[in-house]
């Protein structure tokens, strides 16, 4: 008897040893069967026949092996799973002499790639597939702009907003057209947008509530339409106007047939994060206002884009107000409280068609965010800095006479003069808590109580975030969520505020609905 030399057929000699002269003993015996002497038995018989269906499956192997020839011994040495790719390709079978492929016996499995996902906001809804807005790319065939910067004939005349003035600011280098790939004249391809992923990002079924789909809509449109042309506001203005393609085919490029957008600097990119506020304090008075990243402009800085408004009444050269109003006049209105509950006003009254509410919104909107040139353009109530306008305009004498300071910026439209509509609404964050200007609430002796409620309610943080996460190309401008995070302290330091000074001087928290 010759001894296994495998360790598996060592073990299973060992065992047939010991169970073969056991179950013989067993059986010849006369000692009385008991219990664990069957079960010993038992198994050990099925032991035994496990044993001889392994040796016949051996000795079938071992035979189709012999008739194949020796050209296939060397598979045995290769290993029995190869490596899966990870790359989620899948090579061709490798083919034969005859014409047939070798199908692997091998089931590849293609990994997915890792979806990029949003920052850990609060509140938001976890990300889901959904499709991708895609903007028409440029039509083919079209040349590249080689001549001088697009300049139309006559100058936008922009109703309801500044005309004249001069809105580059201190430090600004004066914007100028950038030729390059991109640029086209002649077609309505005047500039493409680089990417075809919209710069909204919605990662829920819905938007947030306080985002109607007109606001998404358009959104939408200043962040990603393309550009049809470009005209300056003004002769000395630093602002432009982008007209958007959206229109009626065949259209007239200018505003009204075609949308635009009123592109400002990248100063003003408070201008995005005060849209977002007025919409989650449930104001509804600011236009809206994106982010956008101008290749056609110098250096290619992220500027804010507004959605131009046809609607909105013109305004003076002087302070661009659709009503001309001093801070005299302003007050004796907040005491006559115009068109409240419906009372139709007297003529000796002196009252606008503006709505009593509607001041008290503006001041709640420009007291968080610190926007002094409307209801304080000579800076009398805060010490400004020499990068103010009014310091650069020598406006801050006049304060010693501050009933005939005129207002700026009281727009109206023409429709619906009863309610305001908030522009050039540039924010400062950089203002210390001992140097907010409380003159911008002087006289108010009401405010919104849905304003009031989410300042109250702990979670202006989150719907801030939540909001401000849409506006792809602002969110990283302004560092991502940590950068985002300072912006909202502020804003909630100056809501605890708000609200200790609400309790201190009794000032009444209404609905204002109207």
């Amino acid at each position: 008897m010759t001894c296994p030399d495998k360790p598996g057929q060592l073990i299973n000699w060992f065992i047939c040893s010991l169970c073969v002269p056991r179950v013989r003993k067993l059986w010849s015996s006369r000692r009385p069967r008991t219990r664990r002497n069957l079960l010993l038995g038992t198994a050990c018989a099925i032991y035994l026949g496990f044993l001889v269906s392994q040796v016949g499956r051996a000795s079938l192997q071992h035979g189709q092996a012999a008739e194949k020839g020796p050209h296939r011994s060397r598979d045995t040495a290769e290993p029995s799973f190869p490596e899966i790719p990870l790359d989620g390709t899948l090579a061709p079978p490798e083919s034969q002499g005859n014409g047939s492929t070798l199908q692997p016996n091998v089931v590849y499995i293609t990994l997915r790639s890792k979806r990029s996902k949003p920052a850990n906001i609060r509140g938001t809804v976890k990300p889901k597939r959904r499709k991708k807005h895609a903007v028409a790319s440029a039509a083919p065939g079209q040349e590249a702009l080689v001549g001088p910067s697009l300049q139309p004939e006559a100058d936008a005349v922009a109703p309801g907003y500044a005309q004249g003035a001069n809105l580059v600011k201190i430090g600004e280098r004066p914007w100028r057209l950038v030729r390059g790939p991109g640029v086209r004249a002649g077609g309505p391809d005047f500039l493409q947008p680089s990417s075809r992923e919209s710069n909204i990002r919605i990662y829920s079924e819905s938007a947030p509530s306080w985002l109607s789909k007109d606001d998404i809509r358009r959104m939408r449109l200043l962040a990603d339409s393309a550009v049809a042309g470009l005209r300056p506001v003004s002769s000395k203005s630093g602002a432009r106007l982008l007209v958007l393609e959206g229109g009626a085919p065949g259209a007239v490029l200018r505003c009204g047939p075609s949308p635009c957008g009123l592109l400002k600097q990248p100063l003003d990119m408070s201008e995005v994060f005060a849209f977002h506020l007025d919409r989650i304090l449930g104001l509804n008075r600011t236009l809206p206002s994106v982010s956008r990243k101008a290749e056609f402009i110098q250096d290619g800085r992220p500027c804010p884009i507004i959605l131009w408004d046809a609607s909105l009444s013109s305004a003076s050269n002087d302070t661009h107000s659709s009503v001309k109003l001093t801070w005299g006049t302003y007050q004796q209105l907040l005491k006559q409280k115009c068109w409240q509950n419906g009372r139709v006003p007297k003529p000796e009254s002196g009252c606008t068609e503006i709505h009593h509410h509607e001041w008290s919104k503006m001041a709640l909107f420009d007291f968080l965010l610190q926007i002094y040139n409307r209801l304080d353009t000579n800076c009398c109530g805060f010490r400004p800095r020499k990068e103010d306008a009014c310091v650069q305009n020598g406006l801050r004498p006049k304060c010693d006479d501050q009933g005939s300071a005129a207002l700026a910026h009281i727009i109206q439209r023409k429709h619906d003069p009863r309610h305001l509509v908030f522009i050039d609404n540039k924010g400062f964050f950089d203002r210390s808590e001992d140097n907010l200007n409380f003159k911008l609430l002087e006289g108010i002796k009401e405010f919104p109580a849905s304003a009031v409620s989410v300042l109250k309610s702990q979670h202006l943080r989150q719907k801030l975030l939540q909001s401000l996460f849409l506006d792809k190309v602002y969110w990283e401008s302004q560092g991502g969520r940590q950068g985002i995070e300072k912006l909202i302290d502020v804003i909630e330091r100056r809501a605890k505020i708000l609200i200790t000074y609400i309790n201190a001087h009794g000032v009444k928290v209404l609905p204002m609905n109207e």
